[in-house]
């Protein structure tokens, strides 16, 4: 294939590309009929951020979708942001864009391929099958380009997969090693299965945190497709609300993004409730990917003793054992969810600097970061919950 032949837009808005041909490019395996391997990158998730105002104007997340196109047919594209600032991303740059503008650059506003306030592992090139080689490089090299052409300071990527994370070192984007804390299913039949693997201890103490929980005065049930109703998401807006203004000072979603999630996400989607006398106190919302439940937002109007690990992640190893999912990505950070069966698991990003003198110093960190990650991680999951043979199985 001639690359001379491949047109590289920026569109501003996804309605420009029908649902069809996006999704061609984004999630090709569930033309079957099946799940995508995460919903993330969809075209009706990506929309329903940009149609509820979630991105878009006053957001920070200005869309700037790339599209590459050979002979009319769209054969790659990618959810690329014009940000300004960096919220919302979960492997954070804050320190480089102190220390850039310290020195008299302007860091923002940047490129940002990802999936808004999304810390999930996925595809970020998304790529038509057929056209890997010449979809990623035209990707890439757009991005670069209108990063280029924009005078802008840098270009990221973020959870994006390890194999585009190899890619894109190859083609002279820097690569990020971070982490998260994933609940990998080995087989399990049920949560006493997965109980079972754990050191006694552990066993003990989860099976004691989940008694607490359940005792809170109510019931907990999970609501997923046609069970999903209008009032849920009356309820759930309350939790999100108050845990987004004390992590983040404002909820990066809007109200209008739940209402649209009940028409056109609700098989995306399982949401788990506390309710007493029918009323819900607390909530947790998780995605359904292909081969993994994806774990994204809690909140309360009221505090029980470990309800949040009840909701969270208890509930979502359950649900993924009786899927057949093959792990639960429970969100970023969080130490203290390796006593609960979440083992650290790397996390990759990539990253171009435009200042050659900025990039070789980020480099550097790069370098002496991913080292530093490697042994975190090798030390975190030998002191994990499982029972030495477990582990060493996993590995």
């Amino acid at each position: 294939m001639d690359p001379a032949q491949i047109e590289v837009q920026v569109l501003s808005a996804l309605g420009q590309i029908a649902a069809r041909d996006w999704d061609a490019c984004a999630c090709p395996e569930a033309a079957d009929g099946g799940r995508p391997n995460d919903p993330f990158t969809t075209h009706r998730f990506l929309k329903a951020l940009e149609d509820s105002g979630s991105t878009g104007p006053g957001s920070g997340w200005q869309p700037q979708y790339l599209a590459a196109f050979q002979d009319g047919m769209l054969i790659a594209c990618a959810p690329l942001y014009a940000k300004g600032h960096s919220q919302g991303e979960y492997i954070f740059d804050h320190n480089w864009g102190h220390a850039y503008e310290q020195a008299g650059g302007r860091y923002y506003p940047k490129l940002q391929i990802a999936v808004p306030f999304t810390p999930a592992t996925g595809r970020r090139f998304l790529v038509r099958p057929g056209y890997e080689g010449i979809g990623h490089s035209a990707l890439v090299q757009g991005a670069v380009q209108l990063a280029t052409n924009n005078k802008l300071s840098s270009l990221h990527v973020t959870f994006c997969t390890e194999v585009e994370a190899e890619i894109g070192a190859e083609m002279g984007l820097m690569a990020r090693a971070t982490q998260q804390f994933h609940w990998l299913n080995d087989g399990y039949g049920s949560f006493e299965d997965f109980l079972a693997s754990l050191s006694s201890r552990k066993r003990k103490n989860i099976r004691k945190e989940r008694a607490q929980a359940n005792g809170f005065g109510g019931e907990i049930r999970m609501y997923t497709g046609a069970d999903l109703r209008p009032e849920h998401w009356d309820a759930f807006w309350q939790f999100y609300q108050d845990t987004g203004s004390r992590k983040w000072g404002s909820p990066y979603l809007t109200r209008a993004f739940f209402d649209i999630a009940q028409e056109v996400l609700a098989d995306d989607i399982a949401l788990v409730l506390a309710e007493r006398d029918g009323v819900p106190v607390a909530g947790a919302l998780n995605f359904i990917g292909r081969q993994a439940l994806y774990g994204r937002y809690w909140g309360c109007v009221e505090h029980h003793p470990c309800l949040h690990f009840e909701l969270c992640y208890y509930r979502a190893i359950e649900l993924a054992i009786a899927l057949g999912l093959s792990r639960v990505e429970a969100g970023a950070q969080g130490e203290h969810k390796l006593a609960r069966g979440y083992l650290p698991t790397q996390t990759h990003s990539l990253h171009w600097i435009a200042d050659p003198g900025f990039a070789e110093a980020v480099g550097r960190f790069l370098e002496a970061e991913r080292a530093a990650v490697e042994e975190e991680i090798e030390i975190l999951t030998d002191y994990g919950p499982f029972r030495k043979a477990q582990v060493e199985e996993q590995e």
